[in-house]
């Protein structure tokens, strides 16, 4: 029987780190002392597996997944791309789950308190199941920016919060996507924490005409690479802001 190893800690050097003074609730909330290191248990890594049985054939589309009596207001966006490990090589069956803020920059919770309206059409969240060749793809609305509480006249650019799960819980990793051209990024403490500038443009979702609808929807590239030096950044918390 093969011996099952543990999963591969994320490289640090490319990733945002848990300080970042810029990003005010960082300083809170990072750790002091260096992390403890624990071995990995086979409950960790041997489950559980996410099937398609699970899934509902309109969870991948929120233009129509919180419908109640028209389509929700906003630009028509495809977001769609692949799931990559480190030698370009497509990841199956991995669970993408993702959250956002409506046109106007709301989210659909009770502690968004944004003068912007709710859109009850409009459920902000959906998932799906990466395909043989590692393919992915959403209809949703482009999300608006928003004002958070960071410094007196931060606000966060356009984005997407992108779950991806494994064949276990232990190999859940979250990030965020942004928005090809948004003037914003330049401004934001999260976007720049990320040390290295490559790394950074590989949260940035590219404008795909090959896979616009004409009439209808624009679409957008965001391909999720795993490991190695094309890796997409992940966030060190459990929750983006």
């Amino acid at each position: 029987m093969e011996r099952l190893g543990e999963y591969r800690a994320r490289n640090r050097e490319i990733h945002p780190p848990a300080y970042f003074p810029d990003y005010k609730t960082s300083v809170a909330r990072s750790p002091r002392k260096p992390l403890v290191a624990l071995q990995q248990s086979l409950s960790e890594i041997t489950g559980p597996v996410f099937g398609r049985d699970l899934l509902h054939p309109l969870d991948n589309d929120l233009l129509l997944n919180g419908k109640v009596n028209q389509e929700p207001v906003g630009e028509r966006i495809i977001v769609h791309g692949r799931v990559l490990d480190e030698n370009a090589l497509p990841v199956p069956d991995t669970l993408i789950e993702i959250w956002q803020a409506n046109a106007g920059g709301k989210y659909r919770h009770v502690n968004d308190h944004y003068v912007a309206a709710a859109d009850p059409n409009f459920l902000g969240c959906g998932r799906t199941l990466s395909d043989a060749d590692g393919w992915y793809r959403f209809r949703t609305i482009k999300p608006g920016p928003y004002p958070w509480r960071n410094r007196l006249n931060d606000w966060r650019p356009a984005h997407i919060h992108v779950s991806i799960f494994g064949h276990a819980f232990v190999t859940r990793l979250i990030t965020q996507l942004y928005f090809e051209g948004d003037p914003l990024l330049r401004h934001c403490p999260i976007y720049r924490s990320i040390p290295d500038e490559g790394a950074r443009e590989r949260l940035v979702a590219k404008l795909d005409l090959g896979e616009t609808i004409p009439l209808d929807t624009i679409a957008y590239r965001f391909d999720i690479v795993l490991r190695g030096r094309r890796q997409t950044p992940i966030e060190n918390k459990l929750q983006g802001a």
